[in-house]
């Protein structure tokens, strides 16, 4: 390992740790070179590696100011609710309902899983806000065969995943995704004031129920400077 990955990694676990606080600054260059022993051009280096993860953010003229790391990781291999990530990162968000209509199924989801041309689904936008920036777009495309009743825009605003387990009953079970960078659509740009020919990171889930049943499509819009995705892999040997 070098001696800049070392720095790297410690500064890190002082910092999920608490002993550099989200928000202040970190040492400057000069007392990390001297606490380390080392050249600052080390310094600069672990604090390159910090940055690119996330953990920190260079500010011209005043150091490293630490970032909250938690607020930025979002998992992507779970099955879990915005609400629930929410609670569980304590930050805070408001959600706005964008659009909330029946319309035929969409021509991409035609054909798989069981879906007919013209059968019925929930069109549903939000887009989530931190900070009043609108940082998440999300598209929902629910199947009215499985929730005849719609989802009203006050529960929408909250959680449908609560409305859909405790009052509807639904057992839901397990997701396919993928993710893939894609130029902002109309939606995008108005809703995240960004341009054209920026990149959004999209995140599209097919969602099952418990026997099976195909009843969500999600396509999640992700402003890409805000967020980074994190994921727990384990090498294993054949």
């Amino acid at each position: 390992m070098y001696k800049f990955e070392f720095i790297s990694a410690d500064i890190q676990e002082k910092i999920l740790q608490g002993f550099y606080p989200v928000g202040r600054l970190l040492p400057s260059e000069n007392d990390l070179a001297k606490h380390y022993g080392v050249s600052r051009e080390t310094i600069r280096k672990a604090q390159k590696r910090l940055e690119d993860t996330g953990f920190i953010q260079k500010q011209q003229g005043k150091g490293a100011i630490v970032l909250d790391f938690a607020r930025f990781s979002f998992p992507i291999s779970g099955l879990t609710s915005y609400k629930e990530l929410q609670e569980s990162k304590q930050f805070q968000t408001a959600t706005r309902v964008l659009m909330n209509k029946q319309i035929p199924a969409p021509d991409f989801l035609v054909g798989e899983d069981g879906v007919e041309a013209g059968e019925p689904f929930i069109y549903l936008i939000r887009s989530r806000e931190m900070a009043g920036e609108t940082v998440i777009i999300d598209h929902d495309y629910l199947r009215v065969s499985v929730i005849p009743d719609g989802v009203p825009d006050a529960i929408a605003e909250v959680s449908i995943y609560q409305y859909f387990e405790q009052e509807l009953n639904l057992q839901i079970s397990f997701a396919n995704k993928e993710i893939v960078a894609k130029l902002a659509d109309d939606i995008d740009q108005k809703e995240m004031s960004i341009g054209p020919d920026e990149y959004i990171i999209q995140v599209n889930s097919h969602v099952y129920l418990e026997d099976a049943t195909f009843f969500q499509y999600t396509s999640s819009h992700h402003r890409i400077d805000k967020f980074r995705f994190e994921e727990f892999a384990r090498r294993t040997t054949h």
